[in-house]
């Protein structure tokens, strides 16, 4: 069997990529349905939320939209094929990926300076950007495997913009924690993410027993 030079073989992707992908999916659309447009449209012209949000808009926006390029161009950059067959693509969206989380995480702490929840942000941006670094410096050295592991970790920092929220619909529950108890939430939910990466990544070698004298 022969291969044509302008094709690249690609290993089909897996059954449990594809429910993963959409259930990130699901989960982002539930959050932006639940969380972003009813709390919004439900507050009132002149409530607390609102103001915050028009007081932070020189950050917020910023923020806001290095999130989302950074929460929409993951995938892209996961994906095999396009990483094969569109190798400058590949790079030019990781730069941007980049550049979008160093922005996030500033104009979030930034955000958060003077708060109560600044602890807790401070820990989540610490994370993505040490995270997403080392996935730079990984893909320079050409270290292709490494490289992959410490995207894994940053997207799934990325991704805790959204699971965090997920609570969102029951208000209650975070009126009652408190400013401080909710930094720890979000301290919680970082390490909790980057946990179950670990655990994913570590998956083979926990659930695989070497007999004795086998390489």
């Amino acid at each position: 069997m022969t291969t044509s030079p302008l094709t690249v073989p690609t290993a089909p992707p897996s059954k449990f990529k594809t429910i993963l992908w959409i259930g990130l999916g699901v989960t982002a659309l539930f959050v932006f349905i639940t969380s972003e447009v009813f709390l919004v449209v439900d507050y009132p012209m002149y409530h607390a939320y609102r103001l915050q949000v028009i007081s932070d808009r020189q950050l917020l926006i910023p923020h806001t939209l290095a999130g989302m390029c950074a929460l929409f161009i993951g995938p892209v950059l996961f994906s095999s094929r396009t990483r094969l067959l569109h190798v400058q693509l590949h790079r030019v969206l990781g730069r941007i990926y980049v550049i979008s989380v160093f922005v996030g995480a500033a104009t979030g702490v930034a955000l958060a300076a003077g708060r109560p929840g600044l602890p807790g942000t401070v820990i989540q941006a610490t994370a993505w950007i040490v995270c997403t670094t080392a996935a730079l410096i990984t893909a320079r050295n050409r270290q292709i495997v490494q490289h992959r592991q410490w995207m894994v970790r940053s997207y799934a920092v990325t991704f805790t913009f959204i699971s965090t929220r997920v609570l969102n619909l029951w208000p209650w529950y975070w009126s009652h924690l408190g400013d401080t108890f909710a930094a720890v939430g979000l301290i919680a939910f970082t390490l909790a993410s980057l946990l179950i990466v670990e655990l994913g990544l570590s998956w083979r070698e926990l659930t695989t027993r070497h007999e004795i004298g086998q390489p």
